[in-house]
């Protein structure tokens, strides 16, 4: 359960790239009776190379690996280093789990965008959470968007070559002086020509922008859309999202929120374009994350128009996928719990407006008390609403106490930490109630029925 917002990697860690950081790849697991295991590869050994030669992540380790025969340099957490080699398909898997996708360090940002969230983030947090990534690859394995300013020619052939397609490329704009201006990078001013480079190729992209009041909407966003319209079919799909502001911007240049007002032109702008595109694509191909409806007091465009969601982890639809799916979920027709057992639904405060009909109506029609809880962001500030930025502070702030949480998955990154560097199973502790993490609307659905 989650609504919209930009993609923001806050709770990853990678290795940081340099000329100190070895090239070499530290297993986090190893699968049960896989080639690996019974090699004796364990969990916290480190690759070291691949037929005798260093690989730099987890894509040049599928394609050295995929033979009939694969050697692997291995070095224990005690510094032993020893060489075990592997008689496979060239189709079957290893057996191994890293603790990062890439082995030679983290491809970092070369930018200085106004409007960046981790510029934003509060001192005192897990290192993890300052780490400014644009890497072409943790795009092509898992969608982060990445900007193109920080390519070498050899990583452009690279792409090419190995085919990495789709990838996600935040545009923000593609009137060259002003994407210099927002991202503070000389070579930001290419990104037309970069992107013509990758669609020429054979190389899907998929494009947001973080708009920006008084810097990329209105006319700036209408020259944004039609250039990137042009570049159709290659780029598939446009993203709009708000600018996220946190309370710690007061040593950054001064950014303005939408308004009701503004939020309302820029959606009746955008709905004009994409009844267009329906007409003339078969699509819609333009997107708004959902703060701009909930702002604009408008309704959600139907299902329909978000083509299968495919920005759904840029935030682009959540809502009217989960109710969507929630509608699904209500034909099984199942019996609610005992009216006397009840729960309750943090969320942001974005969320909650579009939210509190699907769980009034359930409660009508079952006698239940549920609670959905808008939580108000104290940690980031007020003008940050999404479920995705709650902290465990806050939700324990602002919950009622002894009642079990259906907690969205949002909330946490893969090591079930909340970004206030709480664990799952320390927030569990504390609320004294079960906490039971929900990463769908059907999921949310069969914890209030009967099992």
């Amino acid at each position: 359960m989650t609504d919209g917002t930009q993609r923001l990697q806050l709770n990853s860690t990678y290795p940081q790239r340099g000329p100190s950081c070895p090239m070499e790849g530290l297993i986090s697991s190893v699968k049960r009776h896989s080639l690996a295991e019974d090699a004796g590869i364990r969990a916290g050994d480190r690759l070291l190379a691949v037929n005798g030669a260093p690989v730099r992540d987890i894509l040049e380790l599928s394609y050295a690996a995929a033979d009939w025969t694969v050697t692997l340099t291995v070095a224990s957490p005690q510094g032993e280093v020893r060489t075990v080699t592997l008689e496979k398909d060239p189709d079957e898997d290893l057996g191994l789990a890293f603790e990062s996708a890439v082995f030679d360090g983290i491809r970092r940002c070369h930018n200085n965008c106004v409007f960046c969230f981790v510029e934003q983030m509060l001192p005192g947090l897990r290192r993890g959470l300052y780490v400014r990534d644009d890497d072409y690859r943790l795009s092509f394995l898992y969608g982060n968007f990445v900007t193109l300013t920080n390519l070498r020619e050899e990583d452009w052939e690279r792409i090419v070559r190995t085919h990495m397609s789709p990838l996600y490329v935040s545009v923000h704009a593609t009137n060259p002086q002003l994407r210099v201006q927002m991202m503070h990078n000389k070579h930001a001013g290419e990104i037309l020509d970069r992107l013509r480079r990758l669609t020429e190729a054979g190389i899907e992209v998929h494009t947001q922008v973080v708009c920006c009041p008084g810097y990329n909407d209105g006319a700036e966003l209408a020259r944004t859309y039609r250039d990137l319209r042009a570049l159709v079919p290659g780029v598939l799909t446009m993203a709009v999202v708000p600018v996220g502001l946190t309370k710690n911007r007061g040593h950054l240049v001064p950014l303005d929120m939408f308004t009701r007002e503004t939020a309302q032109v820029l959606v009746d702008q955008v709905s004009e374009w994409q009844a267009e595109n329906r007409r003339v694509l078969g699509k819609s191909f333009i997107y708004l994350s959902d703060e701009f409806y909930v702002l604009a007091g408008r309704e959600l465009p139907p299902a329909e128009w978000y083509d299968g969601f495919p920005q759904l982890e840029n935030g682009i639809g959540l809502s009217r996928h989960f109710m969507t799916e929630w509608d699904g979920a209500l034909r099984q027709q199942r019996r609610a719990r005992s009216a006397d057992w009840q729960c309750v639904v943090p969320c942001g405060e974005s969320a909650y407006k579009l939210l509190r009909p699907l769980v009034d109506a359930f409660n009508a029609a079952h006698g239940t008390r549920h609670v959905l809880q808008a939580v108000r962001n104290d940690f980031f500030g007020r003008m940050v609403n999404v479920t995705g930025l709650l902290t465990a502070g806050d939700l324990h702030a602002q919950l009622p106490q002894g009642l079990p949480v259906a907690l969205p998955k949002d909330c946490l990154n893969s090591d079930n930490l909340f970004l206030d560097g709480q664990t799952l199973a320390e927030f569990t502790a504390r609320r004294g109630a079960e906490v039971r993490v929900i990463t769908s609307a059907t999921e949310l659905y069969q914890y209030w029925t009967d099992i």
